[in-house]
């Protein structure tokens, strides 16, 4: 059998002990924070242990409760750690939750024209007209929503370069566009259909594709999709 390299009486190393390009946040500053495992990134957010109990030592066993219950860490289960009081508590579970409020968004795929609604509910009363481009990957799943433009659209006129440069940026495969209409008429007006004929020759140049431009207002929608007026790309 192989040993574990520790012999009785011997004393694992603290990270003042260890050579400094292998702690933690040094290993981070050098490498960047993909290349630590769980253990050296809990230990980086600690930054130091108890009397007693090193940081190395928490550090593994609140690892291995984030691996067992993930989503559901809770401040019981990290106090279950010796060494593992309030404050640093506190720290695991405020980077979870800075985490979960602005990294991690839950998956939604679009299938028509109705799952885009509760996205843009926030702009159908709006009294300015606010054009929205939402961004999608390849399997029609929302990457990002960013309002482009604020405004009359046919007196702020909504341009390719600003509409497609953090879709480029997003590496999205596909978009779709949505403005509101303050006058409360949902039938796209002669600058709307202008300004969606520019947009998806654009993104027939640049290879991604408008799956649909809808206008809302605070009684409904209208789709180019489902009304035919959404320009053919090959």
């Amino acid at each position: 059998m192989f040993g574990s390299g520790l012999t009785k009486g011997t004393k694992l190393k603290t990270i003042k002990d260890m050579p400094e390009h292998a702690r933690p946040r040094e290993k981070l500053r050098e490498r960047g924070p993909q290349a630590l495992t769980d253990e050296e990134l809990v230990a980086a957010i600690l930054g130091m242990g108890t009397a007693g109990v090193d940081v190395r030592t928490i550090a593994k066993q609140v690892a291995g409760l984030i691996r067992e219950h993930k989503d559901k860490l809770s401040l019981d289960h990290l106090l279950t750690v010796p060494g593992m009081g309030l404050a640093k508590a506190a720290q695991i579970l405020s980077a979870f939750e800075l985490a979960r409020r602005h990294l991690l968004k839950e998956t939604i795929k679009i299938v028509c024209a109705k799952d885009i609604l509760p996205l843009v509910s926030d702009i159908a009363g709006k009294q300015q007209e606010h054009f929205v481009c939402i961004s999608l990957n390849g399997a029609n799943e929302v990457i990002e929503k960013r309002i482009v433009t604020i405004g009359l659209i046919n007196k702020s006129p909504v341009h390719p370069r600003e509409v497609f440069a953090d879709v480029i940026a997003d590496r999205a495969a596909a978009v779709i566009f949505v403005h509101n209409h303050p006058s409360g008429e949902l039938q796209p007006s002669e600058s709307d259909l202008n300004i969606h004929r520019q947009l998806t020759e654009a993104g027939k140049i640049l290879g991604i594709q408008v799956l649909d431009h809808v206008i809302v207002n605070r009684k409904g929608y209208y789709s180019f999709r489902e009304t035919g007026l959404l320009t053919h790309q090959t």
